[in-house]
């Protein structure tokens, strides 16, 4: 690190008192088989403040009621609840407008939105669509599912041994019959930090929308899609200490207008007989039914709550735990980072010679410590990298370097057991 960037770092982390930030999760006072929990587990899903719990237990029992048409007291209240958070979420990624958020179940689901309702309507025969080795399966599987359908192709851009893009070789891929971009803003397997910025922009030489998945990014990096000028940003609650089973899309208004929704029912429509439908406005065009109004709320809280924090002052912070994790874990003899990339968030996934992933989980959880083993639904990271699985440690802002020093002892004692 350059000591202009470890300067900016203190500047930006010197006001907010990281140690009280822990008090606000109850559940890191938890207890696990009578060892204190240490949670290194948020690529996977982040914990929630109490700040979040007591939001979702007022809603639920003072403000409770289905949204929309009503005119009585409960309706009225959770209705302008339910928009007061799609504002927040605008307000956190800097959209143009409120109707450019779409609440949906989670990354996953938002993903496969734009796949029904942009890919189906606009790919055809012979197009082809650009993915990265490290996207997620949630942003592989549903274009290959559109692929087959359509008989369109895809085209894959290759990683280099830190983990990181070929961003020239992403850019020979362009042509012609390039209809389509996905981009993972965060590998969850790696924690890389990918250029989507460059990327984006190259894509609209081509008149290409890009879809961006940012569920790894969300929590860790500052978000501005008018800045980014992407095409459609996804992310979901529970990797932002909020709940599960909501997540929201971003698109821009006139893409969005253009597509067709995807799932029907109540509340995406204006009119409906049996002769024709009439689809409503955007975002209720691709919020059929009763949406989760209570996490949609929780969701809210959660924004509230990381904003006070500051996503710049928790992006420095980790990082110092990254550093300091990092330099730890490449001391011990027989334990292999994989993913090195230049530009990381807080994620480690690593491998121990002689120890499969799964026993080195199972030992770490003896002393407390929630680590994820396995593929991370990114198999094609797997497969390049020439491994079944790793271990990964994904450190959050409410995590602190005595858990760092407990996941080296850790690690140490799953070698000694071992080997």
């Amino acid at each position: 690190m350059n000591s202009a960037h470890a300067s900016l770092k203190s500047e930006i982390t010197s006001d907010v008192d990281w140690r009280k930030v822990r008090t606000d999760f109850p559940i890191l006072e938890l207890k696990i088989d009578g060892k204190p929990l240490i949670y290194l587990d948020n690529a996977a899903s982040s914990q929630m403040p109490q700040l979040v719990i007591d939001r979702l237990v007022r809603y639920q029992t003072k403000q409770h009621a289905n949204i929309n048409r009503a005119v009585h007291y409960l309706s009225e209240v959770a209705t302008q609840e339910y928009h007061d958070a799609r504002c927040k979420l605008q307000q956190f990624i800097n959209a143009r407008e409120d109707r450019e958020v779409i609440f949906t179940s989670g990354t996953t689901d938002s993903i496969n939105l734009v796949m029904q309702g942009y890919g189906r309507k606009f790919i055809q025969a012979n197009d082809e669509i650009i993915l990265t080795t490290l996207e997620h399966h949630s942003n592989i599987v549903p274009w290959q599912m559109l692929a087959n359908e359509k008989g369109a192709k895809i085209r894959v851009v290759p990683i280099n041994d830190k983990g990181e893009l070929d961003v020239d070789e992403y850019e020979r891929l362009f042509n012609e019959r390039t209809k389509f971009v996905g981009l993972i803003h965060v590998s969850n397997a790696l924690g890389t930090i990918n250029p989507i910025k460059r990327m984006i922009d190259f894509a609209h030489r081509y008149d290409v929308p890009v879809l961006i998945d940012g569920a790894q990014a969300a929590l860790h990096i500052p978000i501005d899609v008018q800045a980014l000028d992407c095409d459609f940003y996804a992310f979901s609650a529970h990797k932002l200490c909020g709940p599960t089973g909501v997540g929201i899309l971003y698109g821009k208004a006139l893409l969005l207008e253009s597509m067709q929704p995807y799932k029907g029912g109540g509340d995406m429509i204006a009119s409906v007989t049996f002769e024709e439908t009439i689809y409503n406005t955007i975002p209720h065009k691709f919020e059929a039914g009763t949406p989760p109004i209570a996490a949609a709320i929780g969701f809210g809280a959660a924004i509230d709550y990381l904003t006070t924090i500051g996503i710049e002052n928790i992006a420095a912070y980790e990082s110092t735990l990254l550093d300091y994790a990092t330099k730890c874990l490449t001391q011990i003899p027989g334990v292999n980072i994989i993913g090195t990339a230049n530009e990381k968030t807080a994620v480690i996934s690593f491998t121990i010679d002689g120890v499969h992933p799964h026993d080195i989980g199972t030992i770490l959880n003896q002393d407390g410590i929630a680590v994820r083993t396995g593929h991370h639904c990114a198999q094609p990271v797997m497969q390049r990298f020439n491994v079944p699985a790793t271990s990964r440690a994904s450190f959050a802002f409410y995590n602190n370097k005595t858990e760092v020093d407990a996941l080296i002892a850790g690690i140490k004692t799953v070698q000694k057991v071992f080997l």
